[in-house]
């Protein structure tokens, strides 16, 4: 038992002879972490993972009497930080880029706010900004469009509405996949309502989504319900890691502007009754593409557009779009609709939580530029969560169906029926159907952009 002692206080002092300025004092993140449990009687969550080769300089030198000042002293040289779920309890976490505090999201609204007072200069700082966008979305020039036509499955007969399955080439061997959803008697031009799908389980196959794109059908417009990048269908082409990396931005703009290319050529759509309506990441969409297209007449973005937060997905955020003219946020791009009708539908529950305060407010003031306020609304639902329930749904039914003059007595989510998952897709249950020359996987898409970018 002495001689265990003597090794263990010899073992002490090495440790503490090796902690010099010298060498900047390191010690091990996860050490550190435990140490900071033992010291403050709390209780960290974190995975090896997440601690696996992480050194703190200087660390004994980091704490400080108040725990959460030394968690900061701590985690933010690293680009890390924690959570606090409840009194004593934290989770460990990456350094969230895209997530301010409130506060400093208002702060960043007033300084953008301050750049233009009329509508001669807000047009001005849209033109600054727009080009940028393309450019830094590798947008600029538009790739080349494939010369191909559009896939369909057969049709399928509901009440009121039908549903036939759709795969477009966006760029060579990458499809856009997704379910189109048409009213059973269609008599002359009708809305197109591109329908993107957000970061929900079971992707467009939902229930929801499923039960909104077909009552929308019923109203009398045609729904166009598609995958993001990697995700859905489209992981028969890439891994659903890829679309957690930045080029899921680019080629999902790339997606909606390729729709609408191949919609506004067919004779059964309006080109002057063409929304979009996504929620959570597809909301970040929803504001990207009507800022970048004109040809978009509607947007409805649903629990998503906030000006304390960016964009969790590197779909919404990966590329540089908020770098732009000095630095911008989603709430001065969806200002870019003006003086379009745009429907924001907010929660108590998430990033919308403070929509009615300050972000709403800022788009009224964009919208009066041009004699439009009342063309900007927003729905706030203070004792819901993040999703795309009924409520939220029936918001956007009575906003279409007021702006493109749709039947809003045609509303009955009860007469939707749900289809199995395999029923919706565009290449069969297991990919059977993909096409010879689809592309796989990500590497090739990113040199595909790599030659674009060589090619200029």
């Amino acid at each position: 038992m002495r001689l265990l002692f003597s090794f263990l206080f010899l073992l002490s002092l090495m440790t503490v002879k090796a902690q010099n300025s010298d060498d900047k004092y390191p010690k091990s993140l996860k050490d550190v972490l435990l140490e900071i449990q033992d010291r403050y009687h709390v209780t960290i969550k974190f995975s090896d993972k997440q601690v696996e080769g992480k050194t703190v300089d200087y660390a004994q030198w980091r704490f400080r009497a108040d725990v959460d000042e030394t968690l900061n002293n701590v985690l933010k040289p690293l680009d890390m930080k924690v959570n606090k779920e409840k009194e004593g309890v934290y989770k460990l976490k990456e350094y969230e880029y895209y997530r301010w505090q409130p506060e400093d999201g208002w702060a960043e609204l007033a300084r953008l706010a301050s750049k233009y007072h009329d509508k001669g200069s807000w047009e001005q700082r849209k033109a600054e900004i727009k080009p940028c966008l393309l450019e830094a979305l590798k947008l600029s020039p538009m790739p080349p469009r494939p010369n191909s036509k559009p896939i369909f499955t057969s049709i399928r007969q509901f009440d009121g509405y039908t549903v036939q399955n759709m795969a477009l080439e966006v760029l060579p061997g990458v499809y856009i996949n997704g379910s189109l959803y048409r009213p059973t008697k269609v008599k002359g031009k009708i809305p197109l309502i591109l329908s993107p799908d957000g970061h929900w389980y079971q992707q467009r196959y939902r229930e929801d989504c499923q039960i909104r794109c077909a009552t929308l059908a019923r109203m009398g417009a045609m729904a166009f319900s598609y995958d993001l990048f990697a995700w859905g269908e489209s992981m028969l082409q890439f891994d659903y890691e890829d679309h957690r990396k930045s080029l899921s931005m680019a080629v999902q703009t790339l997606d909606a502007i390729r729709l609408l290319d191949y919609f506004l050529t067919r004779k059964d759509v309006d080109p002057e009754r063409v929304g979009i309506s996504g929620g959570s990441g597809a909301g970040s969409h929803t504001v990207l593409v009507t800022a970048i297209d004109d040809r978009i007449k509607l947007s409805a973005p649903v629990v998503a557009i906030s000006s304390y937060f960016y964009g969790g997905c590197p779909c919404e955020s990966g590329l540089p779009i908020h770098l732009c003219a000095g630095g911008t946020d989603n709430v001065e791009l969806a200002a870019f609709a003006a003086p379009r009708p745009q429907l924001l539908v907010s929660d108590g529950g998430d990033w919308t939580a403070h929509t009615p305060l300050h972000d709403f407010p800022y788009l009224q003031n964009i919208y009066s530029y041009y004699g439009a306020k009342n063309k900007v609304e927003n729905v706030h639902l203070p004792d819901e969560k993040h999703d795309f329930g009924v409520n939220k749904r029936k918001a956007l039914y009575d906003f279409v169906a007021r702006n493109f003059k749709m039947d809003i007595g045609a509303v009955d989510e009860k007469k939707v029926t749900i289809e199995k998952e395999n029923a919706m897709k565009v290449f069969g249950d297991k990919g059977e159907k993909l096409p010879a020359n689809a592309m796989k996987g990500y590497d090739n898409l990113e040199n595909y952009f790599k030659s674009l970018e060589n090619a200029k």
